[in-house]
């Protein structure tokens, strides 16, 4: 589904685990912050970047493809430009379909991409653009 309302972000919201794509390792980038940010309030961060080998104390993965299954993933959050963002939905789509986990697709401020929306929706995926993850999560804490 395609989320915009407040009780679609509360319901995406509420995963546990998000892989950020794009996470970056220095501090005062958006990229390294939010995902700071989220770790403190909870989550558990699987930073996604093939020029790191750890981002915030856990292990950095080169791709969305390279994670584990063993690994869980509730949200992918996307830090990379909008041209890049539909091969990050295919990957996402297909853990989804053959591992069984991401349940949610949330790509950050700035960054769109309504035919890979379609895609993931369509793949019964929640799916979450151009809006803050800490900005919503702040604004949404109970």
């Amino acid at each position: 589904m395609h989320i915009t309302d407040d009780t679609g972000l509360r319901s995406v919201l509420d995963g546990e685990t998000v892989a950020v794509v794009g996470c970056s390792t220095t501090a005062g980038k958006a990229a390294h912050d939010i995902p700071a940010y989220l770790q403190r309030r909870g989550y558990e961060i699987i930073p996604i970047n093939p020029f790191a080998d750890q981002i915030l104390g856990e292990t950095a993965y080169d791709s969305l493809s390279d994670v584990p299954d063993s690994v869980d993933i509730d949200i992918v959050d996307v830090f990379r430009p909008s041209e890049e963002t539909g091969d990050i939905v295919d990957a996402a789509i297909d853990r989804h379909e053959n591992v069984g986990d991401v349940a949610a697709v949330w790509l950050q401020l700035g960054i769109t991409n309504d035919d890979a929306a379609d895609r993931a929706v369509e793949a019964g995926l929640d799916y979450v653009q151009d809006k803050c993850m800490k900005v919503e999560h702040a604004r949404l804490a109970d």
